[in-house]
């Protein structure tokens, strides 16, 4: 019973942290994205039961301090993923060897994705009650959000009303695209951390995975397609396919991301090159994930890595 105990302190920690958002402060905020931490490391330290015991009593604990809607929305949002990330971290079978073959890193991402996309178009369907209306409407205010920023930080003139109404309409028809793409590198960076912390307290029962070497299945691919197809459709199902194409986008720009770390690694200039192409990301506000995210594709399709590179045997996500 052992989870029992060290699922309801995560659950609680994972609350507070939650909770404090409505302080509005910055520290809150950051403190705010904290939360699923908490379950990630009881979930991969212990047992994935204290991550769904953390997920229940959390989201208990937010019904009670916050309302019943911002509970469910703490389950569903925050701890869920973050429960369902550590269980499949933790999922092995014995080879014909004898020793154990862990889950593929490059499936985690994958998942990671999908969960991702997934996660955003539930919190669209609960916080409207499923009025594709409603959501409209909150994408827009967000669009809105995001224009003024964008040009009171650039100093630019006021926009002409026509082109002003163009710009929020393209971009509330992305806020699914955008978040997605957010959500999937923080749920990423979420499994690292966690991952590292359980490590080094000695309690993570799989062995570190070689990160670098991830490589998404090729049915990621198909999924890609599938997702670019439904994003013509309008309701909430456009909006899925919208935010699964910016989840898989991006997670494919992360496996370009880990390729160039694999094929540098020993290489005399390495650190130069890895600094100079993160400090592009940042100047290009992005855009060179665009170019990240066809080399993963690429790389996941084609086996760039086995075809060209000088490991004399393919990664071991490779051939699934």
């Amino acid at each position: 019973m052992n989870f029992v105990a060290t699922g309801i302190g995560a659950g609680l920690v994972s609350a507070l942290l939650t909770a404090v958002i409505v302080k509005a402060t910055p520290l809150a905020a950051m403190l705010y994205l904290l939360a699923p931490i908490p379950v990630l490391i009881v979930a991969l330290g212990w047992d994935h039961r204290s991550g769904l015991v953390a997920a229940l009593v959390g989201g208990l604990a937010i019904a009670l301090i916050l309302s019943p809607l911002s509970g469910l929305g703490f389950a569903l949002i925050t701890a869920l993923p973050a429960w369902w990330l550590a269980y499949l971290s933790l999922l092995g079978r014995p080879g014909p060897d004898g020793t154990m073959e862990w889950y593929p890193v490059g499936r985690l991402l994958a998942w990671a994705a999908a969960t991702a996309a997934l996660t955003i178009i539930a919190a669209g369907v609960i916080s409207t009650g499923g009025d594709y209306g409603a959501f409209e409407q909150n994408t827009r205010e967000v669009a809105e959000a995001f224009v003024n920023a964008q040009f009171a930080a650039t100093g630019a003139e006021a926009l002409d009303a026509e082109t002003r109404e163009q710009l929020i309409s393209i971009f509330s028809r992305l806020t699914s695209f955008l978040s997605a793409q957010g959500f999937v590198t923080i749920l990423a960076l979420y499994l690292w951390a966690a991952g590292r912390i359980v490590l080094a307290s000695k309690r993570l029962p799989r062995p570190w995975p070689p990160v670098p070497e991830l490589v998404m299945p090729r049915s990621a691919g198909l999924i890609l397609v599938g997702a670019l197809i439904l994003a013509n459709f309008g309701g909430f199902v456009g909006a899925l396919g919208l935010a699964l194409s910016g989840a898989f986008l991006m997670a494919y720009a992360l496996q370009g991301l880990a390729a160039i770390h694999d094929r540098t690694r020993g290489r005399s200039g390495r650190s130069f090159l890895l600094s100079a192409m993160y400090v592009l990301i940042f100047v290009t506000q992005g855009i060179l994930m665009v170019a990240l995210a066809l080399f993963g594709i690429a790389d996941s399709t084609f086996g760039l890595r086995r075809r060209f590179g000088t490991r004399p045997n393919p990664p071991p996500t490779l051939s699934t």
